[in-house]
């Protein structure tokens, strides 16, 4: 009795005393600095940047790693363990008693980091080390430690980008082989197209073909993201670049005689070899989170850890969430709080599979069931599954799903279906841990056209929504702290007329401007004949302007001088004008005058039949803005600076 009284004492001590680094190894620090000279920051003082390598050991017969495709073929080490490391940048307050004790992890977009951008209004993506880079200094004045590890393995080695190191796959001692492919549109009839474009997302980098000539490369080509593929004959195509007038063999080039259509969506598939386990890259975000948690050495120790990311990393955040990867090794809560920006309905598709291909931009191709957070019946394959249905409720975190209008609209995204049912007619209630936002009228990323991209028929949406981001993640934060309920879920719904389906949805006829009624739905990328089983395309109404009627609101959008939209179509001068440019909004202005507008045919009114002169419209835009003040969605230190962007766009439109 004494024995078992005694294991059970050990056991609890264990149970309550987790170990202090979980996954994490070691932390080698390369250099410690003052972050801008020593500037401070309101009340939190200094900052200090670390550089460090973060060491990792899995234990492939945890469950909790039961998830990383591939880990039981990486090789161990003798203490039966997989290693790997990973790159490290931490901004913390250089005394860390005056910070909020609160870690947020931004999940780096191809290396990059975001929340500079898109929290401080600055412009550093890289190593940070300019006032113009950090911003307004937002997240500072916060308290906030801000993390950023890396998770993917095909970052290239560039001065501020960080990425992860992943172990190998090996079978049998060997590296495996299997196909890989990847798909990209030329905006040009260029007869070369360049895999190792990194401007372009390439996506294919790590892997080279097996047999630059073999018969089991292929190309196709089709118009449109769902358009029938049709092969290119072998003989027409070649793994090459021109280099002194002459063709070179080269595996990170494809040649084409005759050069490659405008507008046209490629695809090129290969067998490959040398695939790594990509999967790890979610285990250094939990494991590292759970050291934040628990140790105090090398960095200081946080009571509660955030999480978030735009676009690529929204969706590596949903995939986390669903592969359960929010448990860590020793079933405590990884992450507290996240906000998976701009992702839509999708996930990481191709993060943690057999040849990874987390660069990719996934156009209407990473819309995977199940798209809500609670349980869901697919009534084609008898499925009932969930995003957070692989988490015990104690470490499911509080969550934020934030969208633009683009996501609703463009490449499959589907950002409807996180809270509709699956035949896209009905409305359904988000778990008591989640809530939901649309960023009325703004694009993918707010501002001019993706490089990757190329430029749309029409101008692109400038319309910010930093300013609503910043707002929620203090929400965010006082949620999680507090327990302090968080702003409602602004969307649009079924139920009030707010969504619709995109062939119903009622825009202004302006002329020089394409219907976005035909603009194309994603489909079911788990399924083998995905093409058959589209999904639903449900879109925010809009008002007789073209301006979305429900989500958060913003000036722009409630006192407008033109309309915004979440979609665009591809310039002419990069071919296929009628098919849709992916993650581009749209900004058409009103006529300044009436005379203009009825000269043009607009049917929207002009400036100056809707505001009397400039003073009066600034009046109009900060009621506006103080309304989402009210409500949660702005923060009135901000409303200033909000008020004055709108009246630039008045003075650029209808002159002082």
């Amino acid at each position: 009795m004494r024995s078992r009284f005694a294991l059970s004492v050990l056991l609890l001590v264990l149970i309550i005393s987790r170990p202090v680094l979980a996954g994490v190894t070691d932390i080698e620090v390369t250099s410690r600095q003052d972050l801008l000279g020593g500037r401070e920051f309101a009340t939190v003082g200094a900052y200090q940047s670390v550089t460090a390598t973060v060491h990792f050991a899995l234990d492939p017969k945890s469950l909790a790693n039961w998830a990383i495709v591939d880990l039981d073929h990486a090789p161990r080490a003798p203490d039966g363990k997989v290693h790997f490391s990973a790159d490290l940048f931490v901004l913390t307050p250089k005394d860390p008693s005056r910070g909020a004790h609160v870690a947020l992890v931004d999940v780096l977009n191809r290396g990059r980091k975001n929340l500079m951008r898109d929290f401080n209004l600055g412009a550093g993506a890289g190593e940070l080390a300019t006032e113009a880079d950090i911003g307004d200094g937002f997240l500072m004045n916060q308290g906030l430690t801000l993390v950023w590890v890396g998770w993917q393995f095909d970052i290239p080695a560039r001065r501020g980008l960080l990425g992860v190191q992943a172990p190998p796959v090996l079978i049998n001692g060997a590296p495996v082989t299997g196909e890989v492919r990847t798909s990209f549109v030329p905006n040009s009839s260029d007869s070369v197209w360049k895999l190792d474009d990194l401007a372009r997302y390439a996506d294919t980098t790590r892997y080279t073909p097996l047999n630059l000539a073999g018969t089991a490369n292929r190309l196709t080509v089709r118009q449109g993201y769902l358009g029938q593929p049709r092969l290119i004959a072998g003989s027409a195509w070649r793994f090459a670049r021109e280099q002194n007038g002459a063709l070179v063999p080269d595996p990170l080039a494809v040649h084409l005689t005759g050069g490659f259509s405008p507008g046209m969506v490629y695809e090129l598939r290969f067998p490959a070899r040398g695939a790594v386990v990509g999967g790890v890259g979610f285990a250094a975000v939990r494991d590292l989170a759970a050291y934040l948690k628990n140790a105090d050495d090398i960095l200081p120790r946080q009571r509660a850890v955030l999480a978030y990311g735009p676009s690529q990393d929204g969706r590596f955040l949903r995939e986390f969430l669903y592969e359960g990867f929010n448990a860590d090794e020793q079933g405590g809560r990884a992450l507290d709080g996240v906000i998976a920006n701009i992702a839509g309905s999708s996930r990481g598709a191709d993060f943690n599979t057999r040849f990874a291909r987390p660069n990719g931009l996934a156009f209407f191709d990473a819309a995977l069931f199940p798209y809500l957070d609670t349980a869901q019946h697919d009534p084609l394959t008898g499925r009932v599954d969930g995003i957070q249905m692989h988490l015990a409720p104690a470490v499911r975190p509080k969550i934020f799903y934030t969208n633009s209008s683009g996501e609703y609209w463009g490449g499959g995204r589907a950002a409807a279906l996180i809270h509709t049912s699956l035949d896209g007619r009905g409305d359904i209630a988000l778990p008591e841990n989640v809530r939901a936002y649309l960023f009325a009228g703004t694009q993918h990323i707010p501002g001019g056209y993706l490089a990757s991209q190329g430029p749309g028929a029409l101008a692109a949406n400038p319309n910010p929504y930093a300013w609503p981001l910043r707002a929620l993640l203090v929400a965010m934060q006082r949620w999680v702290q507090q327990d302090a309920a968080p702003p409602r879920s602004a969307i649009p719904r079924l139920a009030d007329a707010t969504l619709v389906p995109a062939t119903t949805m009622r825009f202004p006829t302006i002329p020089g401007v394409a219907s976005p009624r035909g603009i194309p739905a994603g489909y079911r990328a788990d399924l083998a004949d995905g093409q058959r089983h589209r999904l639903p395309l449900l879109v925010p109404a809009v008002d007789g302007d073209g301006n979305e009627r429900a989500g958060i609101r913003m000036p722009a959008v409630a006192a407008p001088l033109g309309t915004y939209t979440g979609w665009n179509f591809r310039n002419a001068s990069i071919g296929q004008p009628q098919e849709l440019l992916p993650l581009t909004g749209s900004f058409i202005p009103f006529a300044q005058t009436r005379t203009a507008r009825e000269r043009a045919g607009d049917p929207r009114l002009a400036i100056d039949e809707r505001y009397g002169n400039r003073a009066e419209y600034e009046t109009i835009a900060r009621r506006a803005a103080d309304a989402l003040v009210a409500q949660g969605y702005l923060l009135a230190d901000d409303v200033p600076r909000i008020v004055a962007q709108t009246l630039t766009t008045w003075d650029a439109l209808a002159g002082r």
